[in-house]
């Protein structure tokens, strides 16, 4: 397309450009692959593209909470310069503005270990609990130290968990009200005391904890993965479309990567008649965009949008 930078690229196809602003990491050097929680992570080749993934998980062979507040440091808010957040704004003034926010259980899983995470919220609930709250005290400081900086100029922040899986939620309703959705419920309202609105990232079929989450106070859904089972678009829309804003729905699972060119624009056409119906929806991947992802449908994408997502 004869661009030379992402953001000319997001802007030759009319794509808003969001800006994401964080406090500058001035705490103690981390090791290469190495996060603030101590997660080591490599590099993994799926053949059509290379993920980070976390290979060792830090609280793995704790059993007990005694024994991880006995040999485990926090990261701690203080180890992030906050003061440099201003500074970022400058020549962005006219994108939407992303700051703060929280998704615990995804570091809790790299902390435990994804079938360890799962099997403790059963067998060992005072360890999530603890861990838990220690995460959304975290985000919770964090989130109110980027406001304090930048008064009223944060848009959205991003309040996430993935909670659904291809056909069903990966687990029950309860243990989501049990250990998510009371810290959840505290984000959200930091952010709407400070006139942000919510995005809410939730994979898969999160279809049966929805109205919990609505009654939380999110104000976006993402990223409304139809092919999974029971996430059917003209059902999304008629029992939420009036209360929340849907955004993604372009499938990623076949339609993006190994659709015609046709597919994708009718894909385009659809979703705007069935979500955008009367307003409130946005189009977008409903993931990354994928690197077999043709470039043509890509482009199709966002051409067929800015053509008739005005209708």
């Amino acid at each position: 397309m004869g661009r030379g930078s992402r953001r000319e690229m997001l802007e030759k196809l009319h794509v808003d450009f969001v800006v994401e602003v964080k406090p500058d990491y001035i705490g103690t050097k981390l090791e290469p692959l190495t996060d603030v929680f101590g997660c080591m992570f490599s590099n993994v080749d799926y053949g059509s593209g290379a993920y980070e993934e976390c290979v060792y998980f830090p609280l793995a062979e704790f059993t007990s909470v005694e024994e991880i507040e006995r040999s485990y440091v926090w990261p701690n808010p203080d180890w992030w310069d906050y003061k440099t957040i201003a500074k970022k704004l400058s020549g962005n003034e006219m994108y939407p503005i992303q700051g703060g926010g929280s998704e615990p259980f995804l570091i809790y899983k790299n902390l435990r270990g994804q079938e360890q995470a799962f099997m403790d919220l059963i067998e060992n609930p005072e360890i999530v609990h603890y861990c838990l709250d220690r995460l959304f005290d975290l985000a919770y400081e964090n989130t109110r130290r980027i406001y304090e900086q930048i008064p009223g100029k944060v848009t959205f922040s991003y309040v996430a968990e993935d909670m659904g899986g291809q056909t069903d939620l990966m687990f029950s309703p309860r243990h989501i009200q049990e250990y998510l959705l009371p810290g959840m419920k505290r984000m959200i309202d930091l952010v709407h005391e400070s006139g942000a609105f919510v995005f809410h990232h939730n994979d898969g079929n999160c279809r049966r904890i929805i109205p919990d989450m609505i009654e939380a106070g999110i104000d976006l859904l993402n990223p409304i993965q139809w092919r999974s089972q029971g996430m059917e678009r003209e059902g999304l829309k008629r029992d939420f479309g009036g209360r929340i804003i849907l955004h993604g729905a372009m499938d990623n699972q076949y339609t993006l990567p190994f659709g015609t060119v046709d597919e994708v624009r009718q894909e385009v056409l659809d979703n705007l008649r069935i979500l955008g119906d009367g307003g409130g929806y946005i189009l977008a991947p409903c993931h990354n965009i994928q690197p077999l992802t043709p470039p043509e449908n890509v482009v199709a994408t966002y051409e067929t949008c800015y053509e008739h997502g005005w209708m």
